[in-house]
């Protein structure tokens, strides 16, 4: 069975594209970052930030629910009407205003952290009003995104606290690789490498047969592609059942 990580490679080979995009970006990224004056940015405080989130995840046993981006408002209530942790594949945060404002304030509570890579929209730019951390990704074709996302990062009263994530072979130092694809399942990954078992991971809003409301702009015949790939991430995690 392959592992998470070489998966990666085997999605560029399936796509056509170089990984040298995806160290590219990457390594631009942690500069980017290291090169900020905020202090919470810092590699030593990035490091800090995920220290506290294994904390969160290990010391609360309860479930945790990953929306993703075919998530509709029914499911969030109902995930809400049990005591269950919350982790954002990126443009999913959006859901959460479309439910009523008492139960979106518990909902963004709930929420660990946000998985992004920076394509999410208006649900995105709400998590980062809000404060909510950050595993940010870089790949070889969302320079412009992550570039903007952090500069409106920096412009709000109390940024959010960010871990920097990538998608290459190579060790990046101030990056994690977790493995993954998109970012829905790179969630998932996230989860494991904090230690949650599978038995408290649910997945929520994930199809692979449709493109999510909630997905960043795409085309959508390569989008139901990269799905695919998702679906058999997933699977191997035995958080996919066809």
């Amino acid at each position: 069975m392959p592992s998470l990580i070489d998966l990666q490679s085997d999605v560029r080979e399936h796509f056509g594209w170089d990984e040298i995009d995806d160290i590219e970006s990457a390594k631009a990224m942690v500069l980017r970052v290291e090169n900020s004056s905020l202090e919470i940015w810092s590699r030593h405080n990035r490091m800090s930030s995920l220290s506290r989130l294994f904390r969160r995840l290990e010391t609360r046993k309860e479930g945790v629910a990953i929306l993703g981006a075919a998530i509709e408002p029914e499911e969030l209530i109902h995930i809400l009407s049990e005591p269950t942790m919350i982790v954002v594949a990126d443009g999913a945060a959006g859901v959460i205003s479309e439910i009523p404002d008492s139960l979106s304030e518990r909902a963004w509570s709930r929420v660990a952290f946000i998985v992004s890579d920076a394509d999410g929209g208006e649900g995105t730019i709400e998590a980062v009003r809000r404060s909510t951390p950050f595993f940010l990704h870089a790949h070889g074709d969302n320079r412009r995104d992550w570039k903007s996302l952090l500069e409106f990062a920096e412009e709000q009263e109390y940024p959010p606290e960010i871990i920097l994530t990538h998608q290459t072979s190579e060790k990046i130092p101030g990056m994690h690789n977790p493995g993954g694809f998109t970012d829905g399942d790179r969630a998932a990954c996230i989860l494991t490498s904090l230690g949650v078992s599978n038995d408290r991971i649910q997945v929520f809003g994930t199809r692979a047969d449709v493109v999510g409301r909630w997905s960043g702009t795409t085309q959508e015949k390569m989008k139901i592609e990269k799905l695919q790939w998702m679906r058999r991430i997933l699977g191997i995690q035995g958080l996919w059942e066809d």
